[in-house]
Parts: structure tokens; sequence; C-alpha cells
């Protein structure tokens, strides 16, 4: 199932693994598996592979890497076919991505004997460019009403849904908020105007959606086969400037 209506669907070079990923859901609809157990699923596989990236075996961690894009695309569509729609689910699997983003960089820092400093400098400017994509797409579902699932500002708590608690809710918003808040509120501020623009061109998505987690660990994985293990920390740092040329893009063309 789409997030946008037809006649915004643009190509998403993250989203590779939707297709896969919607198989894995179709096959698991009529199951007692939920998309939390799907979720948990993911974070199984990213850790499958920090453990490859530590013992050096890049291939490998390479194809989990690819593995835990394809099962997290079908967390989605499962609660989608399921009608389940959870806002603990969602938080949970921001939650998890942001942790193994952290994990995966700690990971290539500790065997390229890269020091901690610049690898949070390198973990800051994924979660960045990660909000960048977001920010926009959600603001683009919301304005054509495509899924609404996702809300443009993270301000307040929201209510539970149906099969879910409000203590749970609470609890897991508290901790997305801790986590998610600063590059939410700095992304909002280089571009608090974007939520009033016209439904943004496919071309325009499709080069931000070079941010989103799926082509990030893409290209990990490409970096890890080649051999390119030391530059993926010094790649994701320069590759943060884009950011300011999307918001230029916006702000200038995009009104």
């Amino acid at each position: 199932m789409s997030k946008l209506p037809l006649a915004y669907k643009f190509i998403d070079v993250s989203d590779y693994g939707r297709k896969p990923g919607r198989w894995i859901a179709k096959s698991l609809v009529n199951t007692k598996a939920t998309p939390i157990h799907v979720t948990t699923l993911f974070i199984i596989a990213g850790l499958i592979a920090i453990l490859f990236i530590l013992s050096g075996f890049y291939y490998v961690a390479a194809l989990f890497m690819v593995l835990k894009s394809i099962i997290d695309a079908a967390d989605g569509e499962l609660s989608r076919l399921k009608k389940t729609p959870s806002h603990t689910g969602r938080y949970y699997d921001s939650i998890a991505d942001l942790i193994l983003n952290f994990l995966f960089l700690s990971a290539i820092a500790y065997t390229t004997n890269t020091a901690f400093g610049i690898m949070l400098l390198a973990f800051f400017g994924i979660q960045l460019q990660g909000t960048v994509y977001n920010f926009y797409y959600v603001i683009l579902r919301n304005s054509v009403n495509g899924d609404s699932t996702s809300r443009i500002f993270e301000n307040e708590t929201p209510t539970a849904l149906k099969g879910e608690k409000q203590s749970t809710v609470n609890k897991i918003y508290a901790v997305y908020i801790a986590l998610y808040g600063p590059f939410d509120k700095i992304i909002y501020w280089m571009d608090s105007q974007a939520k009033d623009s016209k439904p943004f061109p496919k071309w325009f998505m499709t080069l931000v959606s070079m941010y989103g987690l799926g082509f990030q660990l893409l290209i990990m994985a490409f970096m890890l086969i080649l051999n390119l293990t030391p530059y993926i920390i010094p790649f994701f740092i320069i590759y943060s400037v884009l950011i300011l040329v999307f918001v230029i893009i916006r702000k200038l063309f995009l009104k």
C-alpha cells in the first residue's frame, strides 16, 4: 500500500526494500505476527550486521544491512494490511533505527581506529540527513491526503490507538522526543515555511530520498564490499553538505 496518491508517487531511491518488504508482510498477514515483531526482527538483522563488521566479514555484514532495510519496510506494510496502526510501533521503529545507526558507525569507527568524536559528527550528520528526508516527505504526504500516520510536528503526546495502552505511548513518545527532538528542531529552524509550500515536485523528492535511511545503509554496504570502510565516516560527514543544498532549493524554487 502506497503512502502517496498515484499522482504524487516519486522514485524513492531509499525504498528499494518496499517490494520484498510487502511480500514479507503479505506472508504474515494471516498469522499472529505483529508489526512490532517485525521491527524486532530488523533489529536482530542489524545487530548481526554489526557483529560481522566487527569480525571483518564485510560482505556478510553488507548483506544483513540490506536485509535490515527490507524487513524495516515490512513492519509498516504489515500494519497497513492488518489495519492496526500504532503509535507505539512507529516510535519503536524510529528509536530502533537511531540506535542501530549509532552502533553501525561505532562498529565502523572501532574497526578503522576512528576517533569517537569524529564518529559522533558522522552520526549527527546521518540523523540530520534522515530528518530532512522525513520532514519533506511527511509534509508532502499530509498535503496530498496521503498516509498520515506520521505527524509534521511532534509537539504533544498522541492519544493511544486501539490495541495499545496510553501509558506505553507516553513512555515511548518521551524517549522518541529525547532522541529525535533536537534534529527536528534544527531542520524546522532551517526551513520553517516548508509546510506552507505547494506539493513538492517528484524530482525534488527523488533527490531528497538520497537521505533516506535505506539509501544510507546501501551506501555503507557498498563501501564495505568495496573495501572502503575507512572512508565511510568521512563520507557521511561531507555528505551532510547537501542538506543546505536541498533547503536552498526548496526556499528559492518551491514556494
